[in-house]
């Protein structure tokens, strides 16, 4: 069922009225397949939505944002996260639709946040941005590294990711 998610994930991502038909031609799999496990196109969708969540709260897990140091947390967050942004390529705003993910989304979104003020805090990230503007900075970064820049691997993304974040683009 991974292949039926990750493609429904791909193509959905591309164009919301892909039919169930091409998923599972794409999948390789028979319609009635997917039809079996999910009624319609909406349920697919909210099971890539759930997938998706489930990704990332392993990797905000895995990367321990409130106790590990600053760099080693992001570092790992990064290395984490890209493959689930290529895996699952669907707007996150998109999740509007179920509360329950939207609720979800928004928990992860907090603890993202409140890890960069930690980051700001430590005097890592400079404190004069505008609010919120760290955490744009870094899905902006995230999103460019995984959909642009997919030569790159995991860890040399996160590599690039935390050095843009905490020195910038400039000459040091």
């Amino acid at each position: 069922m991974d292949a039926v998610l990750r493609t429904g994930a791909r193509l959905l991502a591309e164009d919301p009225r892909t039919t169930i038909a091409t998923i599972a031609a794409e999948a390789g799999v028979d319609r009635r397949t997917i039809y079996r496990r999910f009624a319609h196109r909406e349920a697919l969708r909210d099971a890539v939505f759930d997938t998706k969540l489930d990704a990332i709260d392993a990797v905000l897990e895995d990367a321990r944002l409130d106790s590990a140091p600053v760099a080693v947390a992001l570092h790992r967050f990064v290395e984490g996260i890209i493959p689930v942004v290529r895996r699952y390529p669907f707007d996150p705003d998109e999740m509007h639709s179920d509360p329950e993910s939207y609720r979800r989304l928004l928990n992860q979104r907090e603890q993202i946040a409140s890890f960069l003020q930690r980051a700001i805090d430590e005097g890592l990230i400079r404190s004069d941005l505008s609010d919120g503007m760290a955490v744009a900075l870094l899905q902006q970064l995230i999103t460019l590294l995984a959909r642009q820049f997919r030569d790159h691997d995991p860890a040399r993304a996160a590599d690039v990711a935390v050095d843009t974040l905490l020195r910038g683009i400039g000459r040091n």
